[in-house]
């Protein structure tokens, strides 16, 4: 398995790009065939070669296609089918970079949707070749890192920021530090203000958001550890749940394991679209 991360070179792209990733799966590869994919904040424009299918079980609800798509935020847990061979190349947008972004325009934020876009407009303007690019990021991943900020660069300096994206920014650095309460005071700014500016922007809730970056996180923790390290009563007050059952009700309604069978299949359910603990799992 074929997997990189690279970070934009270009600051215009990298004010509202988070990552460039690549996974391939090869005919070869053991990896589970029907992975989970964590809530993700972040919308993800995912590269693949145009007859390619896709297929995601959104709970409820299906997407299937070919080609390239888009990937808005989600917040429950999706199942992929990686049953067969398959090769995409994603862009990972910061939270709430498509509110401001050309082409993105539809406000709130879709949610928990799929989209087609190999004969979008979008693509015709940024003269995508999926093929030559999925190649190029095959054999050279910094090489295709600066070629994607080539390609994206004129389009995201055409990006608008008004009153409610800025707010949102500001918001995001320091959602996972402070008490949710506590960001109208931090920032100087009503609660309601920063309620409403964040939803029109992201399409999620203060709350939303902050639960979704906690668990990637404490997966992530888990991840790195053997089971033998793991005291779930330390990891539920480490990330901010009140005991132990809040964790595992947590834990059940968003990946639909308890706490110890997720110690045993942590690999079934991974961040493999710009994540950063999905290399192993995918090997």
């Amino acid at each position: 398995m074929i997997h990189w991360l690279q970070s934009p070179q270009s600051l215009i792209v990298a004010k509202y790009v988070e990552c460039y990733w690549l996974i391939e799966k090869t005919p070869d590869s053991t990896a589970y065939q029907y992975p989970k994919l964590n809530p993700d904040p972040s919308a993800h424009l995912i590269i693949s070669p145009p007859s390619q299918t896709y297929h995601y079980d959104l709970n409820p609800g299906i997407a299937v296609g070919e080609g390239s798509h888009c990937l808005y935020p989600h917040q429950q847990t999706l199942a992929l089918d990686h049953s067969k061979p398959f090769v995409h190349l994603g862009v990972k947008f910061h939270v709430g970079a498509l509110y401001s972004v050309p082409h993105f325009t539809a406000h709130p934020l879709a949610l928990d949707k799929v989209e087609p876009v190999k004969d979008s407009r979008l693509f015709k303007q940024l003269g995508i070749d999926e093929n030559a690019l999925i190649e190029l990021a095959r054999d050279n991943a910094e090489r295709c890192g600066k070629h994607l900020d080539s390609l994206l660069e004129s389009w995201l300096a055409e990006s608008n920021e008004d009153q409610h994206s800025k707010i949102t920014r500001k918001v995001l650095q320091y959602l996972d530090k402070s008490a949710i309460s506590d960001l109208g005071e931090q920032l100087y700014c009503s609660q309601r203000t920063l309620e409403r500016s964040f939803q029109r922007v992201t399409g999620l809730t203060l709350k939303q958001c902050q639960s979704m970056n906690r668990l990637e996180a404490m997966l992530e923790y888990v991840y790195q550890r053997e089971s033998a390290e793991l005291d779930w009563v330390d990891i539920a007050f480490r990330f901010g749940f009140s005991d132990q059952p809040h964790l595992i009700r947590h834990l059940k309604k968003q990946l639909g394991f308890t706490p110890k069978n997720y110690e045993k299949e942590r690999g079934l359910t991974i961040d493999v679209y710009g994540g950063v603990s999905s290399a192993a799992s995918y090997e």
